[in-house]
């Protein structure tokens, strides 16, 4: 492997231009859209009621125990 040495060349750092930034971030946003705008199957909505009831339950057996 080789070693840099402090050497200032290896030290630039690279900037990409912001138009190019834009359109690679427009790109991305257009790709994933659909996905971020897809409804939540019905099994993960059953499995998020589930896992948000067993946390009420031990959330309330917590609480149960201070008192």
């Amino acid at each position: 492997m080789a070693d840099s040495g402090g050497n200032d060349e290896d030290d630039v750092e690279l900037i990409l231009d912001p138009k190019v930034q834009e359109s690679i971030g427009r790109s991305l946003k257009a790709h994933y859209d659909d996905i971020v705008n897809a409804p939540v199957p019905d099994k993960f909505l059953v499995l998020l009621a589930q896992l948000e009831a067993t946390e009420q339950r031990a959330a309330g057996a917590s609480s149960d125990e201070r008192n």
